[in-house]
């Protein structure tokens, strides 16, 4: 099962040294695990403020990972693309789908499931999906690894 401390040993595996953080929904389970570890995340306000924040640890060398649900992901829009596309910096974003499975059931309305899968596209981030529910914990850590190993920005979109 793929839970916070074992999401925690993936981003220090992948050599992530900042973790940019906004627990909306599922992310907010990982909060104890982060809180044992070496990793003390930043909270911003917001998440376009969270690419900002990114953007300058980048700049100084480091190698974060920005977390946030869908819906910060559609208010961030214009910092990722001046990250990703004018900067040409290596964003790594964790991205929550919230309801994906209750869309892939047939039992939701919400709209960000439809909605992500095509803003990550937009914004032509290589990106991939990843469902915790049905995968283990090598799984995720080799997802969080290939992300973090990529030479440019990448999303992972992960289902809520």
């Amino acid at each position: 099962m793929v839970n916070g401390a074992s999401v925690v040993a993936a981003l220090e595996d992948a050599g992530i040294t900042h973790l940019v953080w906004i627990p909306d929904s599922h992310f907010g389970t990982w909060e104890a695990a982060l809180s044992a570890s070496r990793f003390k995340p930043i909270r911003p306000c917001r998440e376009g403020e969270a690419v900002g924040v990114a953007i300058g640890l980048m700049l100084g060398g480091a190698k974060p990972l920005v977390v946030m649900q869908c819906t910060g992901f559609f208010e961030a829009g214009d910092a990722v693309r001046n990250a990703a596309h004018d900067l040409k910096l290596p964003l790594k974003l964790i991205v929550g789908v919230r309801s994906w499975h209750a869309a892939q059931a047939g039992k939701s309305r919400d709209t960000c499931p439809h909605f992500a899968d095509k803003l990550v596209a937009a914004w032509e981030l290589p990106h991939t999906r990843f469902d915790p529910t049905a995968a283990t914990p090598e799984q995720a850590a080799g997802a969080i690894r290939d992300l973090a190993a990529g030479p440019g920005p990448g999303v992972i979109l992960w289902a809520e």
